[in-house]
């Protein structure tokens, strides 16, 4: 049997995206991360959110410096290849103010319904991405309703009012944000129906139970979605937790799939959901909902955070976000915010981290730490690719894929504070690495058997 060739790059704290050289191999017998023939879950790609303040940052940069971060993000040949982003419907906790595209009281018709506020930060950020790449996917989701149909009548905390010719009009709210979008030439495929449906925050959100979704869904959204035609997908999502953020101490394991739970049994809504999105504490229950609806697609929605120091200790937590999500069969995975100003303060004083980071007085770019997790991932596996089976005393700490080329990337992190070595086998072949002390890793087979085995 031939061996495959193979391309091995690792990043450390003190450098990022080494290529290394692959050592003698080793003993089969004694291999410690064995890659199987098991597949599982196709991946449908890697994304971030376009939000204003990402777009604020980066007007701060020179035409060239934008075209090149652009094309590190997005295009088919850059560093990131991103290919599923998600955008606000409305203001999110990081747009520069608050504002809904209907604050019109009491128009249940839209009449009044408008986009115009997007044209002036996320149309453009959107439209500078699809010049990269065409073919990227884009999924929505609103943080608050519009005020006038909340209670209390705030963009913030509250809930939906529970009235029939309310919930007609967010329903319709969905479809004309829909058919505005298309209008100006971007395609929405998904629409999730709520960000953080337990998030009862100072910023705009709104507060939702399992019950609510699955009224709404059943008997307003897909059916408003049926009556205007659209192709757009409906989700489930995006669900961060079962209960109020003080109550989660309190819950067993079994109970953080409820929400989808109780959406999901219910034949007249699952018949609308093309898949369900879980983000923040929703990590708890995605393993037990996709075990129980395999059929459905999933996605981990929003990466979490951090605190906008963006260290490297954050960036090894976020890999095992990456690792934990794709083990429990995500189809994608979303960061939150691709592009900050320095601390990533957002409009309601949140300081969080991103990818990147552009200093407004002087315009420098400084890829963070986190922005190399995602290169691991996204760079080398593609669309369509599909996660393979591990086994062994590393499996735990690496995810491993197939692309439709051939071609096989194992991602694993060393969390130690030494160096270790991983004897991996594939293809009945096993190989050494010596992995540096707290090193994120990608070692790609280019392999030249048709088959795992």
């Amino acid at each position: 049997m031939k061996k495959s060739s193979i391309q091995w790059i690792s990043t450390t704290k003190e450098k990022a995206w080494n290529e290394q050289t692959v050592s003698a191999a080793a003993d089969t017998a004694n291999a410690n991360l064995i890659v199987t023939g098991e597949r599982f879950q196709i991946v449908e790609g890697f994304g971030g959110c376009f939000n204003e303040l990402g777009y604020v940052a980066l007007s701060r940069l020179s035409d060239e410096q934008r075209g090149s971060l652009f094309h590190s993000l997005f295009h088919p040949d850059g560093e990131h290849k991103l290919s599923i982003c998600r955008l606000p419907i409305g203001a999110s906790d990081y747009a520069l103010e608050w504002y809904s595209h209907n604050e019109t009281d009491g128009d249940f018709g839209m009449k009044h319904f408008s986009i115009e506020r997007d044209f002036k930060y996320l149309t453009p950020y959107i439209r500078e991405a699809l010049t990269y790449n065409p073919d990227l996917k884009l999924f929505a989701s609103p943080w608050s309703p519009p005020t006038w149909m909340k209670t209390p009548k705030a963009y913030n905390y509250g809930t939906l009012r529970w009235e029939k010719d309310i919930l007609e009009a967010y329903a319709l709210y969905f479809v004309k944000f829909v058919e505005s979008y298309r209008d100006v030439g971007i395609t929405i495929h998904q629409v999730h129906v709520q960000n953080e449906v337990v998030a009862d925050q100072k910023f705009p959100s709104c507060v939702w139970t399992g019950e609510q979704l699955r009224e709404f869904i059943a008997d307003y959204l897909g059916p408003a979605f049926e009556k205007h035609g659209l192709e757009t997908e409906i989700w489930l999502g995006t669900i961060n937790a079962p209960e109020p953020w003080e109550e989660l101490s309190k819950k067993k394991s079994s109970d953080f799939d409820e929400y989808a739970a109780v959406v999901l049994s219910d034949p007249k809504a699952y018949k609308y959901i093309k898949g369900v999105g879980y983000q923040w504490a929703g990590k708890y229950a995605i393993q037990r909902t996709a075990a129980s609806y395999p059929e459905l697609r999933y996605m981990q929605t929003e990466n979490e955070c951090g605190d906008g120091n963006n260290s490297w200790d954050y960036a090894k937590y976020v890999f095992n976000l990456y690792q934990h999500y794709f083990t429990n069969g995500v189809n994608a995975y979303i960061y939150w915010n691709m592009v900050l100003e320095p601390r990533g303060r957002s409009t309601w004083g949140w300081e969080q981290n991103s990818m990147v980071t552009v200093d407004p007085q002087s315009g420098r770019v400084t890829r963070n730490p986190e922005y190399y997790v995602m290169k691991h991932f996204a760079h080398f596996v593609v669309p369509g690719a599909q996660r393979i089976g591990l086994r062994g005393p590393w499996s735990g700490k690496a995810v491993a894929f197939r692309n439709t080329d051939g071609s096989t990337a194992v991602v694993v992190n060393n969390p130690f504070k030494n160096e270790r070595t991983v004897d991996l086998s594939f293809e009945r072949n096993t190989y050494r690495f010596e992995l540096e002390p707290e090193s994120f890793n990608t070692i790609v087979f280019q392999s030249t058997s048709p088959a795992l085995g």
